[in-house]
């Protein structure tokens, strides 16, 4: 049986399993009768990827079928400091699961070029770290801003975000209707919006420590991955590929 490398987002982790990557999704988000995981996202990572950080040999020698013939649904390698450590040639299709193990696999992409439309934007940090930020910043412009040493006080070794929608509150945080919007806070996220866009000040956190699981209707464009100078992007499928190759998979996101 093949064995592959996840790059767990939803707790950060590094995996070695012999399931492919729907039959993961699955186990990973309904998990067994021990244990529960609910929404997951994962990245397949190139199976020749190797570390001095992690025992990755090792834990590849201890991924073998059950003596039922079973295959081993997962072996931790590692789950600390992940992300910041697994370079961005390594990072293969990333893979959103929702609640019931129905999976969606996204290609990665060069990032899209610099928006040049302004408005305002939410991100969601997925790791190594989670706050919900809003930014005066375009996607990418926002990725490069978090790794600049000099532009802020704590540089991040890595991110992980997903770029959320805010609808009309982008262009009018104040007066834009945002009764479509499920997030918690509605007037605490108006009034950040409306402090970065009158302070001289590129970024707001909504929420230091918010939770990483939110509904995947939310996502504007899409992931964004990136660790040093090298960033990748992950879009969102559009609404034609939502309602058609991705149907079974966005129909149970909306439950």
């Amino acid at each position: 049986m093949d064995k592959h490398l996840y790059l767990s987002l939803v707790p950060e982790a590094l995996i070695v399993s012999m399931l492919e990557p729907e039959a993961f999704g699955a186990y990973y988000a309904v998990g067994t009768l021990k244990k529960s995981h609910g929404q997951a996202m994962f990245i397949e990572l190139d199976p020749g990827f190797r570390t001095p950080a992690f025992r990755i040999d090792e834990g590849l020698a201890r991924c073998v079928p059950h003596p039922s013939g079973d295959p081993k649904r997962s072996v931790y390698v590692a789950i600390y400091r992940v992300a910041e450590t697994v370079p961005v040639a390594a990072l293969g299709d990333l893979y959103l699961v929702t609640h019931d193990g129905r999976t969606a696999r996204l290609g990665r992409q060069a990032p899209p070029a610099a928006s040049t439309g302004g408005g305002l934007h939410l991100y969601q940090e997925i790791c190594p770290v989670n706050p919900l930020v809003v930014s005066t910043k375009d996607p990418v412009a926002f990725f490069h801003f978090m790794m600049d040493r000099q532009a802020t006080l704590f540089p991040l070794p890595a991110l992980y975000f997903a770029d959320l929608k805010l609808g009309e509150l982008a262009a009018d945080p104040e007066r834009g209707d945002g009764d479509e919007l499920p997030y918690a806070n509605m007037d605490h996220l108006r009034q950040c919006l409306v402090e970065i866009r009158t302070k001289q000040v590129a970024t707001k956190m909504v929420d230091r420590n918010h939770p990483v699981v939110f509904p995947y209707r939310t996502v504007r464009t899409g992931f964004y991955v990136g660790r040093g100078a090298d960033l990748v992007f992950y879009p969102m499928p559009s609404r034609q590929e939502l309602m058609g190759t991705y149907y079974n998979w966005w129909r149970s996101a909306q439950m």
